[in-house]
């Protein structure tokens, strides 16, 4: 493999190393494709490629003419079956992971996958034989992806039957779609980065070296150091071809040039049961000691409302005291008050600039709290200077988060409609990061000495008395741990598979069908 270098972001798939939701792109459309004659669907290939969008740098910031920016993205990525199909060599194809070549599916009981979220129950598009390809399109706007989907339908026609689209995605009223539609939750007519049971979400990514994000977006997003400093994650964790946290490269195929600068992708539909979630928080909020946003941010490690960390303000007096803070801040920064700009920056900055080292025993941040869980910021130290950083445990479980929310538009939400959120993350190793996280930290709980404790809002729960969350307190206040008891199921998985995502000099190789492992 190479040694460690600069990236070619040029070289890289743009939803790689962009979330695609923080530059404006509030609206999706997933589809999967199969491949029926290889040679039709390489200059299908080939014909794509002009389209997919890479990590070339844009800007941030709002510009009177946001040049830089394209109306709609498209990226793509291949199932092990997909890869076969297009006539990977058989070198190639024994190279790549054992769990990618076994895909999600038959992966189920790794990943809690049972019961009601059972492959048997997933989504017509996911029954029977692998699907080939998954192809994403994100748009400033709903026309966008209209549009950009509708040219990538030009393509497939142009194929003659050597590529088609998988039918078969759950949608309104019973209906089946051809694909799958996401979407922001708007909220009058506003974007919000909200999901359907009410959460801000997706706050914090991992930043690693050579992603092209802004500097400033390292602390709290990287890997802590001995002087609770932050610095960038190795490429290798997310990036095949380059050196990892372990100073190693990442298992890859051959050749090199087919793994260089690509990745792994989890795709996951995971349906909210809205009602359900709902009434089991009602029905708790009148024996817990707080409000009932204080109860729920007891299940996610944040507030609601406004994403704040529960280290910050662990209770409603202090979220009251917070969100006068932040109302003072916002009007002096929008009357002109640099002082208090610089202020509201830097309390903003505390939504990801945390750990938990002044909160070991929960009574802040509960132990088994979604994102503590997710990301246990160097709380596994559990003595001083047991490893060489102090998130060394974590560091290897980094996950880059995309995806959106679906449904929630045409129907009001409940547990018969269908909504939820299209989970995809991405990482060099599916089994060291995404399922060693789904597995371990969702779905057990020995690493935080809570037995067989589950995730409270995805974990696989069945409703009975020991499936059970703590929220933990402070002993010299003299009260009592609160148990929430019988959780039942709030999220149910309804298909999704495991994707390599190449390069754009290995999507060519691939299209042109000179990949040669020797």
């Amino acid at each position: 493999m190479t040694m460690d270098r600069a990236l070619d972001l040029y070289d890289i798939q743009g939803n790689i190393c962009k979330g695609y939701g923080r530059f404006g792109f509030p609206k999706a459309r997933y589809f999967f494709l199969e491949f029926h004659q290889y040679a039709g669907a390489r200059a299908f290939l080939q014909q794509l490629i002009p389209l997919i969008t890479t990590a070339e740098p844009w800007s941030e910031k709002d510009h009177p003419d946001q040049s830089d920016k394209p109306q709609a993205t498209t990226n793509i990525g291949f199932t092990y079956a997909g890869l076969s199909a297009l006539g990977l060599p058989r070198r190639s194809l024994d190279g790549f992971p054992l769990e990618f070549r076994m895909g999600m599916k038959n992966r189920a009981g790794i990943l809690g996958d049972e019961g009601p979220s059972d492959p048997a129950n997933w989504d017509p598009v996911w029954q029977g034989e692998p699907v080939h390809a998954w192809l994403s399109v994100n748009g400033q706007s709903r026309q966008a992806v209209v549009d950009r989907y509708r040219q990538i339908e030009q393509l497939l026609q142009q194929s003659q039957g050597s590529v088609t689209i998988r039918p078969g995605h759950k949608g309104p009223q019973g209906s089946l779609q051809p694909w799958q539609d996401a979407s922001a939750v708007y909220e009058n007519g506003r974007v919000t980065p909200k999901e359907h049971f009410g959460y801000v979400d997706g706050i914090g990514n991992p930043y690693f070296a050579g992603c092209g994000n802004d500097p400033s977006r390292l602390p709290g997003r990287g890997k802590l150091t001995r002087d609770d400093g932050w610095q960038p994650l190795a490429t290798g964790e997310f990036i095949l071809g380059h050196i990892d946290e372990a100073r190693e490269y990442p298992i890859a195929p051959e050749p090199h040039l087919l793994a260089l600068n690509g990745t792994f992708m989890v795709y996951r539909k995971l349906h909210e049961n809205v009602t359900t979630f709902n009434r089991y928080v009602d029905r708790l909020a009148t024996d817990f000691d707080g409000s009932r946003e204080l109860l729920m941010a007891k299940f996610s490690g944040r507030w609601p409302d406004n994403g704040a960390p529960l280290v910050l303000a662990p209770d409603d007096a202090a979220k009251a005291e917070l969100d006068q803070q932040l109302a003072q801040l916002t009007a002096k920064a929008a009357a002109g008050d640099h002082t208090a700009a610089t202020e509201l920056r830097a309390l903003k900055a505390k939504w990801i600039d945390f750990t938990y080292n002044k909160d070991r025993h929960g009574s802040r941040c509960p132990i088994g709290a979604h994102i503590r869980r997710a990301n246990t910021r160097a709380a596994l130290e559990t003595e001083k200077d047991a490893f060489n950083t102090p998130s060394a445990l974590d560091d290897r479980r980094r996950l880059l988060r995309r995806g959106l929310p679906y449904g929630g538009e045409d129907e009001t939400p409940a547990d018969d409609t269908e909504q939820g959120i299209i989970f995809m993350c991405i990482g060099a190793s599916l089994e060291r990061q995404f399922e060693f996280v789904q597995q371990q930290w969702i779905n057990y709980s020995n690493d935080f000495h809570l037995g067989n404790d589950r995730d409270v809002l995805i974990g696989a729960n069945n409703g009975q008395l020991t499936d059970k969350h703590i929220i933990q307190v402070n002993p010299k206040q003299g009260k009592a741990p609160f148990f929430c008891t019988h959780l039942p199921r709030m999220v149910e998985t309804r298909g999704g598979d495991y994707f390599f995502l190449p390069g754009i000099t290995a999507l060519r190789m691939i299209a042109q069908g000179i990949i040669d492992p020797t």
